[in-house]
């Protein structure tokens, strides 16, 4: 049969290569969504095998074991327990590492009792040798009752012979490795009796797991008896435990030989440095250094060509497209708008490189060990800080990441102090708003100031998260404690394909999501800013021709004074107007004021709001948007709008406040309520004014 499409599950442990080897079977062929009803990331790719079929791979949550202890292993879960589940796998593969092969198997014999075709995948091959490590293949294939492929991710190895065996799946054994029943006779025999037509490791997953599966109803179940208290519930999975790791211990002592003599260990040297209690901080300081200098000197010249590039868009529009209001929407609303997020893709995309690297390379394991010891002190999980540090990238899968604490205290401080940390999206509003007032010098003559300023707003937001966790932890009284468990890989190369398939996804994902609301709020300021009610704005031009002061004012002037009439009317003027008394005391006018409004949305629409705005009337088009913001006047004083004092404001002020209505949204949808969201908008809006208020009648 040809064309068959083959449904895939690729499961394992956390740090197996479970991604690589998603990525070597799918290439760019690759979509990201969530789970329905549930906010945990799934990723799906289309791969093209042998003899003209075709796979879905679904990449699922990393899991230890089916006995799910967070909400992303209870996904996993939940998958292989409904055949009714449209993603309900033809064929699983359970991805392993090489050197932790004993306990990545747990989770193999686990599936296998489900009676689904799986596949054992043993990843980093290359590392045998390094290692000492010798494989007998075919005793591990037939103790296991499955087929293997050795391969290496990182070199590319072996995926040929894992596709062929995709195609082949239907001649793979479903018996288990193991009687896992003999753990209690007499219990599994009564449930074997009382549901003959079920499989009964799923009946006991079942008992064991809040999931649904199929017909089987736990309440069914309940009120037949077959339920057992939770201390003997947590026994019998303690000797299923136990009984697989015999199993599985008696299969690796003549399938497994390790060589110590010809290992070559560097790991064990290279952690005593890199997490060493003063030089592990002071290495990840100057990585984080090199990283925030590199974003600005490597950027700068992609940025200006980007920002060249769309101010020549807007006036090829103005000057070529027939006069009307189209042309003024085009030239003077979307293409400003639009632009205004675009020029920050270096930048944005410099970051994820960084942070794919970090990732990729096992360092990224070694910096939450590393955290740990700070956060225990402050009343958090050491696995709050995966949330944290993946929230510069993104909050609101830096707060799906929370799912992973079990402690519901720890787990809800550390959603609501995620977004203090600095995201990619308020990475063009410090960027911008840096290239104003700092200027491109050097400080003893290597660091640019302008990438430490970036950096020290980072630490800035990474501190007052820990500092609010603090305070949290103690006015919170909610009773319970966990432990830090974290899985050190090994230190590797980082995978080139890997690592930009991972800034290629993300970019397009930030760049994809902005986009479109940019593009609707730059419409909709557009046609705000381009109309207005009452004399003074449609009599703009009477006014203005009128008035003395204009007499002998050239043609452009007048101009420029009809269109800075026209936009101060307008309705986004008036809007702008009504706000401007609670944000003086700030720095800020009227026009600053809209983009506060419209960066509710999102932080990054704050650029675009002010592109939008400044392009509005604009005579010279071709104008980049830096200059025109740095060009802008307050006709009061004479100053600049966005000088040093106005500058700090504002970065001080988006490193605290909270513009992003989806986060407030997934805040929600984590704690199942409007309380907490609630909370959140206005302590940190609050906390943002404050200090705002501070440092510009501090700085003015």
């Amino acid at each position: 049969m040809t064309n068959q499409n083959i449904k895939v599950a690729l499961i394992g442990n956390p740090n197996t290569g479970k991604t690589s080897v998603f990525n070597l079977l799918t290439g760019l062929h690759q979509q990201v969504g969530n789970y329905p009803g549930i906010t945990v990331e799934k990723k799906l790719g289309v791969c093209n095998l042998p003899l003209d079929f075709k796979a879905t791979i679904l990449d699922l949550p990393g899991t230890y074991s089916l006995n799910a202890s967070s909400l992303d292993e209870n996904v996993v879960i939940e998958l292989l327990l409904n055949k009714n589940d449209k993603l309900y796998p033809d064929v699983a593969i359970v991805v392993t590492d090489v050197e932790n092969l004993k306990r990545n198997l747990l989770l193999f014999t686990q599936i296998k009792d489900l009676e689904i075709p799986t596949i054992l995948v043993i990843n980093m091959a290359d590392r045998m040798e390094i290692k000492g490590i010798t494989l007998d293949i075919p005793y591990l294939e037939q103790q296991l009752n499955t087929r293997i492929a050795l391969i290496s991710s990182r070199k590319n190895i072996g995926i040929d012979n894992l596709k062929m065996m995709i195609v082949e799946y239907n001649s793979l054994s479903v018996e288990p490795c193991l009687n896992a029943s003999s753990i209690d006779v007499p219990y599994f025999d009564s449930l074997r009796k009382a549901f003959p037509n079920q499989s009964l490791y799923k009946l006991w997953l079942v008992i064991t797991q809040d999931v649904n599966f199929s017909k089987v109803d736990k309440n069914v179940i309940d009120t037949n008896n077959f339920a057992k208290s939770n201390a003997d519930l947590k026994r019998l999975q303690q000797k299923e435990t136990i009984k697989r790791y015999q199993f599985i211990n008696d299969v690796l002592k003549v399938g497994k030989t390790v060589n110590v003599d010809n290992a070559i260990d560097f790991q064990s040297r290279l952690d005593r440095i890199l997490t060493h209690k003063i030089w592990g901080y002071v290495i990840f300081f100057g990585i984080l250094l090199l990283i925030f200098q590199s974003i600005f000197d490597w950027s700068s010249i992609p940025m200006d060509f980007i920002d060249e590039t769309f101010a020549n868009f807007s006036a090829l529009a103005s000057n070529n497209l027939p006069a009307g209001v189209l042309t003024d929407l085009i030239s003077q609303g979307i293409i400003p708008g639009i632009g205004g997020i675009v020029i920050f893709i270096p930048q944005i995309a410099f970051l994820f490189l960084f942070i794919s690297i970090l990732e990729e390379s096992g360092y990224m394991s070694r910096v939450v060990f590393l955290m740990d010891k700070i956060m225990r002190k402050f009343g958090l999980s050491g696995k709050s800080v995966v949330p944290l540090i993946s929230g510069t990238a993104c909050a609101i899968p830096a707060i799906m990441a929370t799912r992973n604490i079990e402690n519901w205290k720890e787990r809800l401080i550390t959603i609501l102090v995620t977004p203090f940390t600095t995201c990619s999206a308020r990475l063009p509003v410090y960027t911008i708003l840096i290239a104003l007032v700092i200027p491109k010098t050097r400080i003893f003559g290597i660091f640019n100031a302008q990438g430490l300023t970036l950096m020290l707003l980072y630490l800035l937001g990474f501190g007052t998260a820990i500092l609010a966790a603090y305070v949290l932890n103690k006015i919170l009284k909610i009773k319970g404690k966990t432990f830090f468990v974290i899985e050190m890989p090994n230190y590797k190369l980082p995978i080139f394909k890997n690592v930009a398939i991972n800034v290629l996804e993300k970019t397009k994902a930030f760049v994809a999501g902005a986009g479109k609301i940019i593009l609707a709020i730059s419409i909709i300021l557009w046609f705000l800013a381009s109309y207005g009610p009452g004399d003074a704005f449609n009599n703009a031009e009477n006014i203005v021709k009128t008035n003395p002061k204009f007499e002998n004012a050239s043609q452009h002037d007048i101009e420029n004074e009809i269109n800075s009439q026209k936009l101060e009317n307008s309705y986004i003027g008036i809007m702008g107007h009504a706000i401007e008394p609670a944000i003086r005391p700030l720095g800020y006018d009227w026009k600053i004021g809209i983009a506060l409004i419209t960066s509710f949305a999102a932080r990054e629409v704050f650029v675009g709001t002010l592109a939008t705005i400044y392009s509005v009337g604009d005579a010279d088009n071709e104008d980049t948007i830096k200059n025109k913001m740095a060009s802008e006047i307050h006709p009061e004083s004479g100053r600049k709008v966005f000088d040093f004092p106005t500058g700090i404001s504002l970065l001080l002020f988006y490193a605290f406040a909270m513009q992003c209505a989806s986060t407030l949204a997934i805040t929600k949808k984590e704690t199942n309520t409007w309380k907490w969201p609630v909370i959140q908008l206005v302590f940190m809006s609050l906390l943002a004014y404050v200090v705002a208020l501070i440092a510009y009648q501090i700085l003015k």
